[in-house]
């Protein structure tokens, strides 16, 4: 019985047929494993779990609406990043934010808020910043009885979530004022502090409860400034009203009133 055997040409074309289907299986098979786990990860990584922790000020839906973020959404390819940009935007109180996702269904909003410390009243108004004179916004009623009155300031242009500026965009008086509160947060004296004065920026006066009317003098030195004048008040008796002055920044001088 005799068999058939392929001539020289035939096999030639038939391993260029070969080849040309190997080359194009490569190529169609990434493909369709890319597909693949596209779909496994769009049908398996949806948010099902979502967590606020720290928040304060806000709801829980409140941070959650603001990143744009619902249960149903792709974890796998959720934008963290213009998600943080839109809470900023939004939420001015809030001030550091992160995104923690844990596979396959689970996301945890972290949230860290200003508190605000002070204020300045505008008109009718009563305008809220925090301890680097990040602007939060008008007060709620009644909540500027907790917060530090800074008088003699005269602001520009309030923007929320934008740091103050005065009308002048006089920049020296606010790093001022910045560090200022800066010393009072720190320090944890906001609860004694009951104004403070910028009339003259050379000549800043700080209300220490309803005993002490502190002379902060120019911007120099004021961590060292305020360090002396927590000093000479542990130092002084219960029954000691007066002015502490530090403004040359050496020497403590006490005058009772």
């Amino acid at each position: 019985m005799s068999s058939y055997q392929p001539g020289e040409g035939e096999k030639v074309e038939f391993m260029e047929a070969k080849r040309r289907h190997g080359a194009l299986s490569g190529p169609l098979t990434f493909v369709i494993i890319v597909v693949a786990v596209i779909f496994v990860m769009s049908v398996s990584f949806r948010v099902e779990n979502i967590q606020v922790v720290g928040n304060n000020h806000y709801t829980a839906n409140e941070i959650i609406n603001a990143i744009d973020i619902e249960e149903g959404d792709n974890l796998f390819f959720f934008d963290r990043f213009a998600a943080i940009t839109r809470v900023f935007a939004k939420l001015p109180y809030i001030q550091e934010v992160s995104l923690e996702r844990a596979l396959p269904n689970r996301v945890t909003i972290r949230v860290t808020e200003s508190n605000a410390v002070a204020y300045v009243k505008i008109g009718l108004e009563y305008w809220t910043f925090d301890e680097k004179c990040k602007v939060l916004g008008k007060a709620a009623e009644g909540e500027e009885q907790g917060l530090i009155p800074v008088v003699g300031l005269n602001p520009g242009t309030i923007f929320i979530n934008e740091p103050l500026a005065t009308a002048d965009h006089d920049e020296r008086t606010i790093n001022y004022l910045r560090a200022i509160l800066d010393q009072i947060v720190e320090r944890g004296i906001s609860y004694q502090v009951s104004k403070i004065d910028f009339s003259n920026t050379n000549s800043v006066i700080l209300y220490y409860g309803d005993k002490y009317i502190i002379r902060l003098g120019d911007p120099y030195a004021t961590e060292h400034k305020f360090s002396m004048v927590l000093d000479a008040i542990s130092k002084l008796k219960d029954g000691d009203i007066g002015i502490i002055d530090v403004t040359d920044a050496s020497t403590v001088h006490f005058t009772p009133y």
